[in-house]
């Protein structure tokens, strides 16, 4: 029995998709292993959105080499689709596959004969027009916690963004498949669910025509049984519609947490990336969901840096998330990315100073997140506990997703247990009580 290992890169879509090939190997008879194990087969799942993709690949490569010199060395994902023939020249690799063709790869490679030295490695990448098809897909690797693909590619041509050329056009799953998929995580004792795609809130196209929508398979999924609450992993603003936002407030299973990328504050800077919306829009959405949920979280992703950020375009949008209602940043600087329209924007933000602005907008981060969490102080929320040890306690989100840590216990993992908020830890996590106990104290 040949032994396989995975190595994921990126985002939780990466993470569904990795898991779900994982399981067609095992159909096959392969053995599925930790990276480190000795594996005949080590499969390195890529992404392309930091600068680092190059490197970080490369450098797995190397560690697959150390650890099994005789293994097969297959790259996957987005940065295999961008440069497949930059990839087959690292030394090492043996195949690379696309996105049309990952999903058939133990089909494709088959023997996975390691390539003699000296040969160039196995392309299997073909234009991204082929990648038409839907696979549905979730992680299993984490008990309480899954990873559950409904949509694919974009078809939002953002200035910055390499993701239509190494995903393709937008396409889903249909409902009916979703919700299958569900049961069957349900059945695995799994507690919840996070909802991933590319851009999620355009889901329902299905060869090119729109069948469904992302409120349709909502209401769907809050009928699941067995799972205890469902995620919005990251909704467009444009895309997050009033309906939608009613519908979770009122909602069974749907976590009051939402994450919507802004990736500026600046109306100027909003054009140049062709973004499709305004910041007047955004701060109505945060406004909305406030009126409704006023413990919700609300994440935030923002590139600094972008060709034609000015100064002042940073501090209007520095003062723009500064006065918003919300819990957290992601950050992200910007990058440059072969054939992407922002190559051509002038001026071109010096690298310190793209730097400067990350680290002025992670301090922000910090304090709006702690702000969130003193917010919450004295209320009470229900906290799924994961296997993760800090320090001797074990960690635990909420459903508006605070960050929870309390004594070791075996017996909690897994398990859902409302608490009532007390007091922040020295780094940074929610202190609580059960209720169980304040009630008994009380």
């Amino acid at each position: 029995m040949k032994k396989v290992a995975f190595y994921t890169l990126g985002c939780k879509l990466n993470y569904s998709e990795s898991s779900s090939i994982a399981r067609m190997f095992e159909q096959k008879g392969y053995s599925k292993v930790e990276f480190n194990e000795s594996p005949d087969i080590f499969i390195i799942n890529t992404c392309s959105v930091t600068e680092n993709a190059d490197k970080k690949c490369r450098k797995i490569v190397r560690e697959a080499q150390k650890i099994n010199p005789d293994g097969y060395v297959a790259i996957i994902g987005c940065y295999a689709q961008l440069k497949p023939k930059e990839i087959s020249e690292i030394p090492g690799v043996d195949a690379v596959l696309g996105a049309a063709e990952k999903f058939r790869l133990a089909d494709l490679i088959g023997t996975f004969k390691k390539t003699p030295s000296g040969q160039p490695a196995q392309v299997l990448a073909s234009h991204i027009d082929n990648a038409v098809d839907y696979h549905t897909s979730y992680s299993l690797n984490d008990r309480t916690r899954t990873f559950l693909k409904v949509q694919d590619g974009c078809d939002y041509p953002c200035s910055y963004c390499t993701i239509p050329l190494a995903r393709g056009k937008s396409r889903s799953d249909t409902i009916g498949n979703i919700v299958k998929a569900a049961y069957e995580i349900a059945a695995r004792n799994v507690k919840e669910i996070v909802l991933t795609g590319v851009n999620i809130g355009d889901f329902g196209l299905q060869n090119g025509e729109r069948k469904e929508t992302f409120l349709d398979l909502v209401k769907a999924l809050d009928e699941v049984e067995g799972i205890e609450r469902f995620r919005i992993s990251s909704i467009e603003p444009n895309l997050l519609t009033d309906e939608i936002i009613e519908f979770v407030a009122q909602s069974r299973r749907f976590a009051p947490h939402f994450h919507i990328p802004l990736q500026s504050g600046s109306n100027k800077v909003l054009g140049l990336m062709k973004r499709r919306y305004k910041r007047e829009l955004y701060a109505e959405r945060v406004a909305k969901i406030k009126s409704l949920m006023p413990d919700c979280c609300i994440g935030v992703d923002v590139i600094v840096g972008h060709a034609g950020e000015t100064q002042e375009y940073f501090e209007e949008s520095y003062k723009f998330l500064n006065e918003l209602d919300i819990s957290y940043l992601h950050v992200f600087t910007y990058s440059e990315r072969e054939n992407t329209a922002a190559l051509a924007i002038r001026p071109i933000v010096p690298k310190a100073t793209r730097s400067d602005r990350s680290k002025m907008l992670h301090i922000l981060s910090e304090k709006k997140k702690r702000h969130f969490y003193e917010q919450q102080i004295n209320k009470k929320g229900t906290v799924l506990f994961e296997d993760e040890v800090d320090n001797g306690q074990m960690l635990g989100f909420t459903e508006n997703y605070i960050r929870v840590a309390v004594k070791y216990d075996p017996l909690l993992i897994n398990e859902t247990k409302e608490v009532l908020y007390s007091s922040l830890n020295e780094n940074g996590f929610m202190e609580v009580q059960e209720v169980e106990e304040v009630l008994l104290h009380v």
